[in-house]
């Protein structure tokens, strides 16, 4: 699958972003980044996204480079992902993001317990 690029702003933040955005596709990385996945317990472990979400989102990331989709000839068919060499480059990003989610998660709910005050 081939997809295509339109970066207007040329910023290259908005290409890490055509890559990475959106809100399953961080969500998915970050699970990866635990090592091979088979699909369904990649959909366990997104239980809010829908399938074919979650299978678009692999898709694009597949023609991206950033994972690699292994396929078992079994009965019935085991499909694997696992982040390619490329797509452990984004640890480090993943992992800020991580980092930042948890802070602004406990000060959005510290904020919430003083609001019922």
């Amino acid at each position: 699958m081939t997809r295509k690029y339109n970066w207007k702003t040329g910023c290259d933040v908005e290409a890490t972003l055509s890559v990475m955005g959106g809100r399953w596709k961080p969500v998915l990385l970050c699970h990866l980044l635990g090592g091979r996945k088979r699909f369904g317990e990649l959909r366990r472990l997104t239980p809010n996204a829908t399938e074919r979400m979650i299978t678009l989102q692999l898709r694009e990331l597949e023609a991206d480079g950033v994972v690699a989709r292994h396929v078992y000839p079994e009965v019935p068919p085991r499909v694997e992902y696992e982040l390619t060499d490329f797509g452990r480059s984004l640890k480090e990003i993943l992992e800020q993001m991580q980092q930042w989610g948890s802070v602004f998660k406990a000060r959005k709910q510290a904020e919430e317990v003083a609001s019922e005050q």
